[in-house]
C-alpha cells in the first residue's frame, strides 16, 4: 500500500482552514496530521510530526508564512502557499514554494496545486534530483486578479512597453511590470540576448541574422516571422553566442 502524504494546514482564519480541510477530506492519498493557527504553532508541529506537505497562509500574526519557511530552511517540508495577497508571489518562490494559490480559489485550482505537490513528492521519493531553484526558470504574471507563471524557456522575445515589458510567448503576449534591465537579469544569459535597448530575443527562436539596407543595418528574424533591429552595441554579443 502506498504511503499517504502527511499534510499540515496552517492559517490563522478558522474559515480558511476549514475550506482547505474540506477539499483534502476526499483525497485518499492525503493524511491530515493537524492544523495550526500561527507560525509558532506550525514550527512546533513540523518539528514534532515532520509532515510531507504544508498548506500555509502568508499573513499571520507574530510570524508570517514566509518567515516560517526561512526559519526552518532546508528542514521545511514541501509547501503550497494559500493567501489572499498576490504581492508576495516572488518572495514565495524564493523560499522554494511549490505553488501559490490565491484566495478565494476554486476546487479545480486547489486540485491543480495538490497534483503539483504529488508530482514533486513522488520524484523526491524516487530520488530524482531537483533542479537548482533559480528565479529565471519562470516569471510571475499578474492579470485580472489572477497570478500565473510563464516558463522563461517558452518566451520568444521581449520588448519594452513604457513601465512594462511585453513578453511574446507563442501566440500569446503578457505584460510584466518592470524594466528591460530587470527582466534581462532574470533570464539565462546563455539563452537570451539583448539585440536593442528595447528588445531581448531567445536564441532558440532566432531564425536568421542578416544585413539589410545600404546603411549596413542588421536584422534578427525570429521563427514567428518578426524582425528586430540589431544595434551595433549588441552585434558582437549575439554573433558570439550563435557561433558557440
Amino acid at each position: 500500500m502506498q504511503a499517504k502524504i502527511r499534510t499540515l494546514v496552517v492559517d490563522d482564519e478558522p474559515v480558511a482552514r476549514a475550506r482547505v480541510l474540506s477539499l483534502l477530506r476526499d483525497e485518499l492519498d492525503i493524511e491530515v496530521i493537524g492544523e495550526c493557527e500561527s507560525g509558532s504553532q506550525a514550527i512546533s508541529a513540523i518539528e514534532r510530526a515532520a509532515p510531507d506537505l504544508v498548506f500555509l497562509d502568508i499573513q499571520m500574526p507574530q510570524m508570517d508564512g514566509l518567515a516560517l519557511a526561512r526559519t526552518l530552511g532546508e528542514t521545511m517540508p514541501a509547501v503550497v502557499f494559500v493567501t489572499a495577497y498576490d504581492e508576495y508571489a516572488l518572495r514565495a518562490f524564493e523560499v522554494h514554494a511549490l505553488d501559490y494559490v490565491l484566495k478565494p480559489f476554486s476546487a479545480e485550482r486547489f486540485k491543480s496545486a495538490l497534483m503539483h505537490a504529488r508530482q514533486h513528492l513522488s520524484q523526491r521519493k524516487a530520488g530524482v534530483p531537483a533542479a537548482p531553484p533559480e528565479r529565471r526558470d519562470r516569471l510571475v504574471i499578474k492579470s485580472s486578479g489572477r497570478i500565473y507563471f510563464v516558463r522563461t524557456s517558452e518566451i520568444d522575445w521581449c520588448e519594452a512597453a513604457g513601465n512594462y515589458v511585453r513578453l511574446h510567448v507563442g501566440q500569446q503576449t503578457h505584460l510584466v511590470r518592470g524594466t528591460m534591465g530587470y527582466i534581462e537579469s532574470q533570464l539565462d544569459a546563455k539563452q537570451f540576448v539583448r539585440v536593442h535597448r528595447s528588445t531581448i530575443v531567445n536564441l532558440h527562436y532566432v531564425k536568421e541574422v542578416k544585413h539589410s539596407g545600404s546603411q549596413g543595418e542588421s536584422l534578427v528574424e525570429m521563427q514567428d516571422g518578426t524582425r528586430h533591429i540589431l544595434s551595433r552595441t549588441y552585434r558582437a554579443r549575439i554573433s558570439d553566442l550563435l557561433t558557440h
